[in-house]
């Protein structure tokens, strides 16, 4: 069994997000929360709340099978790119500077290791 959860759009650089979930890629669900919760990274916050939300995917999609969050592990997580906003800055001497605004998309697939 197994369940994902997918944000889109969430406004930090992708390169950034995957340095958070590069930690708790194949670990068991109660460590890679607490690794995320106690984590000083920004990315932290949102990558708990979807691994959270695959938790409670695969909890609800199966509600007969007694599945422990002890008995599950994070099989899948990956980053990908999403759009880059981009915005001007002043510069010196009448030019402007071009700043890009970064975005990912992130996944989080979560099964039982039975």
């Amino acid at each position: 069994m197994e369940a994902k959860a997918i944000h889109k759009y969430i406004g930090t650089s992708p390169r950034k997000m995957r340095l958070v979930i590069d930690l708790i890629r194949g670990l068991r669900v109660e460590k890679a929360i607490e690794i995320l919760h106690f984590s000083a990274k920004h990315p932290a916050k949102n990558a708990e709340k979807v691994l959270r939300s695959a938790i409670s995917n695969l909890l609800n999609k199966d509600e007969e099978s007694n599945l422990e969050p002890s008995d599950l592990y994070v099989k899948e997580a990956f980053v990908n790119q999403g759009p880059t906003l981009k915005r001007m800055l002043p510069a010196p001497m009448g030019r402007a500077y071009t700043v890009r605004k970064r975005s990912n998309h992130l996944t989080i697939v979560v099964a039982s290791k039975s």
